[in-house]
């Protein structure tokens, strides 16, 4: 007769298969699902590409010679190498460093010297600019793997209360901390699902006796970031020794409300600490350089023509954005975690899409008639292009029929007594030097259009249908929790939920199940006709494989979770809404200043260069030709000598460049402060952003180039 033993040895084993969620010994599940037996470097390779450029620069100058680093940097260095996942080392990191210090220096001072070679000029403020600027990038690259590290963490932290409400919600029904990690693991998103995973590795390796030591040892990590994730952490590990099951279920609970108690109160506390420093940025980084681009062109002249516009361009558009994204680096390297956008952008259907080129180049089509037209002056001034037209390099405003600007030229192209020329400086060249920030921005502009529109909409689609799924999933974990089975609670919720965002989720699922004859799980997963094939959204598939696992559980199982998951959901768009109107202000503010006050002042500061070169050239001119004498007046046009000046033409291009550069940077400080590292977000923003402030910029700026030339031209009409 065959005894009780026999019968659970048989059947026990197929009906704990059926039940866990993920089984983290079988080897089959090990190669094909987990990828815990596979390499960890090829599955980190193939999780977080992103960083293998830099390693690549590390390992390959890293060959070349090692240096010895110090004891208290190698510590601080290994430290960011270890929480990024860098293969690289410490002395690697260094010698890259160095290596680009020295190549900057090699190229400066090549650049130099091919200069003094062919026009015989040195340059010794060039010289000194590279010499900043190879230090500059020294320090910059060498602190590369702690902003890496900080990457990684704001990635990462998305994904905290996530992984702690997997956790939760598995260890409600099976107290196995084990499986509840490698639940969490398999359902959790990149790069954080990568750090669990290697939890796992390290067991497989050897390095760790448990699964319980070698957690212990990864939080550690997270110690002087995210306390509140450690805290969580050990709550659930505290629970596997609470000998009554309600204060087990109890404590559970309480490691989820203790993060996201943490998150709030760090947010709380980072939203006051970040707006002087936001502040000093916006003033260090924009107001300061603008004001300072005014006064250049007396500048230069007055000393003799020591400033040069290559100067210009290698200070504002080079080290001043260094400066500004070290200023902003700063601001974002303290951001707490556990907050912020965990979208998986690679699962987007669109992604491919999103990867194209294809926008760029489209914008490339758009903006070359603008290039042509910014580059002519230049054609004018530095190729014999006027030449082979056979016309002149310049041109009177008279001959255009509007003498009434002055008997400048319209380019401002002068040729002293030895034929060596300058310029251009009119208010001509000036105007057409718009088109050259403008042909750049287009670019931008329409290819980030065409990356992210479609895929913004489908990601805001499944957003709305997120925030209705809430209540529908409150609606089936009731239904459930009245004796319904699965399937019969779809059909309920079906008929329950039309007209709303969720309806066709439910509709897919209860036809699959009515009419296809289909099991609960291949009604939602299925390749071909699963219902989270059509709502690709992160929160409704984990909510219907956390459905999917806790039913074999049992149907009170079933709908504990699935209140489990409505109230965890509630409680986060609570503490969104809350943190987004503490970080409102702040997000106002910047954004303000980055697209209308920024471009305002650099506009009006264009337009004042513009009148101050046009008056003092007319002025030169007029003393030349004898229609003004005086010794007093001729020594002080000696002191501003215009042929000395850094033509405003090259001054707008900086001047604009930057103005994109400042876009650019303050942008994704904008986005990592109120949604972490969200790339889709980022560039669909910089795209906006920069329409809006080139707009205005070349509006304000053509609007005061024409403007101020006007009224110098009446202002010297009255001294004549």
């Amino acid at each position: 007769m065959t005894s009780t033993d026999d019968i659970l040895n048989k059947y026990g084993s197929k009906i704990e298969k059926q039940m866990k969620g993920f089984n983290s010994q079988k080897p089959e599940a090990v190669d094909q699902k987990s990828g815990f037996s596979k390499s960890y470097e090829a599955f980190k390779d193939s999780m977080m590409p992103e960083f293998s450029r830099y390693e690549r620069w590390c390992k390959s100058m890293g060959n070349v010679f090692s240096i010895k680093v110090g004891e208290k940097d190698k510590i601080r260095i290994n430290r960011a190498i270890e929480i990024a996942h860098l293969n690289v080392s410490a002395s690697e990191v260094v010698v890259f460093s160095t290596m680009l210090l020295f190549l900057t220096l090699f190229g400066g001072i090549a650049s130099i010297a091919g200069i003094w070679l062919l026009t015989g000029a040195f340059s010794a403020m060039f010289l000194f600019l590279v010499f900043l600027l190879a230090i500059f990038l020294f320090f910059y690259s060498s602190k590369t793997p702690e902003r890496l590290a900080v990457r990684w963490r704001l990635k990462a932290s998305a994904e905290m209360v996530p992984a702690i409400l997997y956790i939760v919600i598995y260890m409600k029904h099976t107290s196995n901390f084990e499986k509840a990690v490698a639940f969490a693991s398999e359902h959790l998103r990149a790069p954080l699902s990568l750090d669990f995973r290697k939890v796992f590795w390290d067991v497989e390796v050897g390095k760790f006796s448990t699964i319980k030591d070698s957690v212990d040892n990864y939080l550690l990590t997270w110690k002087d970031y995210s306390l509140e994730f450690v805290e969580a952490f050990h709550l659930i590990e505290s629970s596997l020794y609470e000998p009554e099951e309600a204060r087990r279920v109890a404590t559970l609970e309480k490691s989820l409300q203790v993060i996201l108690d943490g998150v709030y109160d760090k947010m709380l506390k980072y939203t006051h600490d970040a707006k002087a420093p936001l502040t000093n940025v916006y003033m260090l980084g924009i107001v300061l350089p603008t004001l300072a681009l005014a006064i250049l062109p007396l500048a230069s002249t007055m000393l003799g023509g020591a400033i040069q516009w290559y100067h210009v361009l290698l200070i504002f558009n080079v080290l001043v954005p260094f400066m500004v994204i070290a200023l902003t680096e700063s601001v974002m390297m303290k951001r707490p975690g556990g907050y912020g956008e965990s979208e998986l952008l690679e699962q987007n259907p669109l992604y491919e899409k999103y990867k194209s080129n294809a926008g760029y180049w489209k914008g490339v089509l758009f903006a070359l008639p603008l290039f042509i037209l910014g580059i002519i002056p230049f054609l004018w001034r530095y190729t014999n292009v006027p030449l082979w037209l056979n016309t002149t390099r310049d041109y009177a405003w008279s001959d255009l029929g509007i003498g009434f600007l002055g008997g400048g030229g319209v380019f401002g192209i002068l040729t002293d007594a030895s034929g060596n020329l300058s310029g251009p400086f009119g208010s001509g060249a000036l105007l057409l030097s718009l088109c050259i920030p403008a042909a750049i921005a287009t670019v931008f502009i329409v290819g980030a259009k065409a990356r992210t529109k479609e895929i913004l909409e489908t990601r805001n689609k499944y957003k709305e249908v997120e925030k209705e799924f809430v209540s529908s999933l409150f609606q089936l974990g009731n239904r459930i929790g009245d004796g319904s089975p699965a399937e019969i609670a779809f059909a309920k919720v079906s008929s329950s939920v039309r007209g709303t965002a969720t309806e066709g989720f439910f509709r897919i699922v209860n036809d699959n199940i009515g009419q296809l004859g289909m099991s609960l799980e291949r009604a939602l997963f299925d390749p071909k006709r699963g219902a989270v094939v059509f709502y690709p959204s992160q929160l409704v598939a984990t909510s219907m494989r956390i459905l999917v696992e806790s039913v074999k559980k049992g149907l009170k199982v079933a709908a504990r979770s699935l209140m489990s998951i409505s109230d965890y959901v509630k409680n986060i768009k609570k503490i969104n809404d809350r943190l987004n109107d503490l970080l409102a202000e702040i997000i106002s503010d910047m954004k303000s200043n980055m697209t209308f006050l920024a471009p305002l002042l650099s506009g009006i500061i264009v337009g004042l260069a513009g009148m101050i070169t046009t008056i003092l050239s007319a002025l030169s001119e007029m003393f030349a030709n004898g229609d003004m004498t005086g010794s007093q007046f001729s020594s002080i046009l000696g002191i501003f000598d215009v042929t000395k000046m850094i033509p405003t033409y090259w001054l707008q291009i900086v001047v604009g460049i930057y103005l994109i550069q400042v876009v650019f940077i303050l942008t994704q400080t904008l986005v990592t402060l109120k949604s972490g590292r969200d790339p889709l977000q980022m560039t669909a923003e910089v795209g906006k952003n920069l329409k809006v402030s080139m707009i205005l910029y070349l509006v304000v700026a053509a609007g005061a180039i024409i403007g101020l030339t006007l009224v110098g031209a009446i202002a010297l009409a009255g001294l004549t």
